[in-house]
């Protein structure tokens, strides 16, 4: 590291003048588990706040085969011609395990990755969803204070990572495919929940009627939720990345449900419960870190978790126990 990048107004004048490898050196730093590095990135962080807030934070998810990189790169394109600045964000926390499919994506980005006005930013190899989640977070903010319009975080991963997602954005789109069987069975109903719209996808040629009947077939179980705002309905829509068909509408959507939720005061109070959670998940996770880094109960983990699995010690005895070094610690 150079001297002028121990300091936080390094990065923090990068970022504000928009300079792309100073933005890229601040994710680098914010990505790191360095204790020093985690600490300076604390402080660019806090130092960037007041600049954050302005941006759309746009949360994408999609079924196996839904065409979402696509989709990601024909709508990025379409709102980097209407002259705004794009950053994409990835949470992927199965990265090591798929030997980093995140930078297949980015490859297959291809006019996306090259656009002046677009930043794409794989998530960091390695980790749990926890820790994957905090970098994108705090990612997503520096994004802003950069001065991106729209911050779009899309799952990589399944399962817990939409929740996740839909948990640091104001809009959460899932995208679905028609003609799969049944149109209900590639998605839980904890993810049309989490929904504030959804879209058939790959609605061209011969599927356009395919999609359709998916389209009311969604917007059949949608209806059957409780809405998480009383002041927006999910809807359903069809649409198609390649030909960018509805591409448009989608854009038109999500402006639409920001205009309302900013009028009845929701949006900031989603993002002020948003911004409260994220501290509860950062204790968490913390509590965690302190756990596991502590030595005596480094040295005392696998006598007692090999008590309890042989039934010697009960699980709430080998538990107070740990805790109780954790406690005698401090």
């Amino acid at each position: 590291m150079l001297m002028g990048e121990k300091e936080p107004q390094f990065y923090v004048d990068g970022v504000r003048s928009g300079n792309r490898r100073i933005l890229a050196k601040t994710i680098t730093l914010i990505e790191s588990a360095h204790p020093a590095h985690r600490q300076l990135a604390h402080t660019v962080v806090d130092e960037l706040l007041p600049l954050t807030g302005k941006a759309v934070r746009l949360g994408i998810t999609g079924v196996p085969g839904v065409g979402k990189s696509t989709f990601i790169e024909s709508f990025g394109m379409m709102l980097v011609e209407k002259g705004l600045k794009v950053a994409v964000l990835a949470v992927d926390p199965s990265s090591t395990r798929s030997g980093g499919s995140v930078m297949a994506d980015k490859t297959r980005m291809e006019r996306l990755s090259v656009a002046p006005q677009a930043f794409i930013r794989p998530s960091p190899s390695g980790g749990t969803l926890g820790g994957v989640a905090r970098m994108t977070r705090e990612t997503l903010l520096v994004c802003e204070a950069a001065g991106f319009d729209v911050v779009i975080v899309e799952t990589v991963g399944v399962g817990q990572s939409e929740t996740t997602v839909a948990s640091m954005v104001d809009f959460f789109l899932v995208l679905m495919l028609a003609g799969a069987g049944d149109e209900l069975q590639g998605i839980k109903k904890g993810v049309l929940e989490l929904a504030d719209a959804v879209a058939i996808n790959k609605a061209d040629g011969d599927n356009v009627e395919k999609a359709e009947k998916a389209r009311r077939s969604y917007a059949m179980a949608l209806h059957l939720l409780n809405p998480a705002s009383p002041t927006w309905s999910p809807p359903v829509l069809t649409c198609s990345a390649l030909t960018t068909n509805g591409v448009d509408q989608l854009w038109e959507t999500v402006n639409d449900h920001r205009r309302r939720l900013s009028a009845t005061g929701e949006l900031d109070q989603k993002r002020r419960h948003q911004a409260v959670a994220w501290m509860w998940s950062r204790i968490e996770d913390g509590l965690k870190e302190r756990f596991f880094s502590n030595p005596a109960i480094r040295s005392q983990l696998k006598g007692v978790r090999a008590a309890v699995e042989r039934g010697e010690q009960s699980p709430t005895a080998g538990a107070e126990k740990l805790l109780f070094l954790l406690d005698n610690a401090r």
